[in-house]
């Protein structure tokens, strides 16, 4: 069992490295779709994930066509976060081999995929005040990642 996490041209190490970090201690699928913002040898990646690289499944995909391509089969159960999203993170019933998609840091994933996939948009509630756009992806990741592992009753965890 396991839940898959889709970071779409991720650009800053440290939130990459955490996130792997995530998925190590839980099991879960590490995508990473091109372009990266970063060598994955890079030294702040490694650091933020510790000594824990060598425990995560990890997938790298040249760009989200080719994800996409991939993992067809797979399509109704992609959810997109974006602060954007028709759904609150929340009401998904989510499932084993789900997979949850996360944009970049800087402009999130892109329009039109979301658009084209609005029915499967999740969101994060936040504060109605503008100035906020958004958590920090690591913090975005765990929050939903979390939401689905104890809906599935934390399987494999203690």
């Amino acid at each position: 069992m396991a839940l898959h996490i889709v970071l779409v041209e991720p650009e800053i190490p440290p939130n990459t490295g955490n996130i792997a970090r995530s998925c190590a201690a839980t099991g879960s699928v590490l995508h990473l779709v091109k372009p990266l913002g970063f060598k994955i040898d890079d030294k702040s990646l490694r650091r933020a994930g510790l000594d824990y690289w060598p425990y995560v499944k990890v997938e790298v995909h040249e760009s989200l066509d080719q994800f996409l391509r991939k993992y067809e089969d797979r399509r109704d159960r992609m959810f997109l976060a974006t602060t954007k999203g028709k759904h609150y993170y929340t009401d998904i019933e989510y499932r084993d081999e789900d997979m949850l998609l996360f944009g970049r840091e800087t402009a999130g994933l892109p329009r039109d995929f979301i658009a084209r996939n609005e029915e499967r948009s999740i969101r994060i509630p936040l504060s109605e005040d503008t100035r906020l756009r958004s958590l920090n992806l690591s913090n975005s990741v765990s929050i939903v990642l979390f939401e689905a592992l104890r809906q599935m009753g934390f399987p494999g965890l203690e």
